[in-house]
């Protein structure tokens, strides 16, 4: 590689890492890969990159690798990997602000599944102020074609009393729709 490849290569790292700095006002630079995110993540199994390799592929520019996996929409956002970094880096707001770069972007189609959730869990928020699981559920299976995969969950949820037939509405659920819809502007999404 010459150095002008080299300039420009790291020319482009930087530009998204700049990128995802706006977004986020986290600086991915700061994390040396150290891996306490990715060890203490409880979500690391269900993805396809883990959360130290996308901070990473960050740092090297990356851009559409990192905005179309599904690790960005399989992050729970719990923020185990926040709490366990030596460096003050911030994952699980990077994850999120890489989440709102894929929609900009239309990068969503290898995560289609969990784009559906998190849109759909966001509606039922939105609606009601809280999750109405059974929508969901109901919604979702519709939605991904995976009708009724998940129904031997049904029973033993309704019947403990985790899962109810009727959503209850809270009393500032129009408050929380307007947070919401606030926030989707604010991403730049159509509220």
């Amino acid at each position: 590689m010459s150095v002008v490849n080299l300039s420009e290569q790291k020319l482009v790292n930087g530009q998204f890492a700049d990128e995802v700095l706006k977004h986020t006002g986290v600086n991915v630079r700061d994390c040396y890969q150290c891996g306490k995110c990715s060890a203490g993540c409880p979500i690391a199994f269900a993805m396809d990159i883990r959360p130290n390799r996308v901070i990473r592929m960050v740092q090297l520019g990356m851009k559409d690798e990192v905005l179309e996996s599904r690790t960005i929409w399989v992050c729970a956002t719990c923020s185990t990997c926040t709490a366990r970094c030596p460096r003050g880096v911030d994952p699980a707001r990077i994850m999120d602000g890489l989440r709102i770069m894929a929609l900009e972007a239309g990068k969503t189609a290898n995560a289609e599944n969990e784009v559906a959730v998190h849109k759909l869990f966001m509606d039922s928020i939105g609606k009601y102020g809280r999750l109405y699981e059974l929508e969901l559920f109901l919604r979702l299976t519709l939605k991904t074609g995976f009708l009724f995969k998940n129904t031997d969950l049904a029973l033993p949820m309704l019947t403990k009393g985790k899962l109810s037939f009727l959503p209850t509405k809270l009393k500032g659920a129009n408050e929380v729709k307007k947070i919401i819809e606030a926030a989707a502007r604010l991403e730049g999404e159509q509220a």
